[in-house]
């Protein structure tokens, strides 16, 4: 399998610490959407990252789609988002939060990165990131500590999301261990178990 994208991009990241954590092989393939645009168009042709290309030559687009194949395929009965019932609905109600929050602070970053200092519509990136803080924070309230996993003591894509859109809100400037502490806790312990470890960008 290829992966294509940069770990700096959060939906390109979830794909790598989901493959890392099936213990599927991969290469990947480190091209920004930005940077290497008709590179990536190649394989996706919205131009966006991840793509995902299966041995058989097939491309998958969408990290959430990405990961449904993932799941389907190698996860079964461990898959990272259960296949059924309340337990599925628990995992991705977090996941959609998490996204959402990638959404919103990539939407603040893009504004602050890609306009000219005289054009940045500020009230717009502190209403993104007031956005994304909120679902963080809904999480961060999720938290009960000894617990290792947010969701049925084991690694859900609950765990995964929430560990990304905390580092992706750090990387913004979001002070996560003063405001949102447990989260941070969370996101740090993580960061000691192989597939976040060495997915780092």
């Amino acid at each position: 399998m290829l992966l294509i994208g940069v770990n700096r991009s959060p939906y390109t990241r979830r794909v790598a610490i989901t493959l890392e954590a099936y213990g599927i092989a991969y290469r990947q393939e480190p091209v920004s959407g930005f940077g290497n645009r008709a590179e990536v168009r190649a394989a996706n042709p919205l131009g966006r990252i991840p793509a995902l290309v299966l041995d058989d030559g097939e491309v998958l687009v969408d990290s959430a789609a990405i990961i449904d194949h993932l799941d389907e395929l190698y996860g079964r009965e461990r898959a990272m988002t259960p296949a059924a019932g309340f337990d599925r609905r628990a995992v991705l109600r977090v996941a959609a939060l998490m996204m959402g929050a990638c959404d919103k602070l990539l939407g603040a970053a893009y504004e602050r990165n890609h306009h000219p200092p005289e054009k940045v519509h500020r009230p717009w990136m502190d209403d993104c990131i007031a956005q994304a803080t909120h679902a963080l924070s809904a999480v961060d309230a999720m938290i009960e500590a000894p617990r290792r996993y947010l969701l049925l003591d084991r690694l859900t894509q609950a765990d995964v999301t929430a560990f990304i859109a905390e580092r992706l809100a750090r990387g913004l400037g979001v002070d996560m261990a003063a405001r949102l502490p447990r989260l941070h806790a969370h996101a740090m312990t993580l960061l000691e178990e192989m597939p976040f470890r060495v997915t780092e960008p």
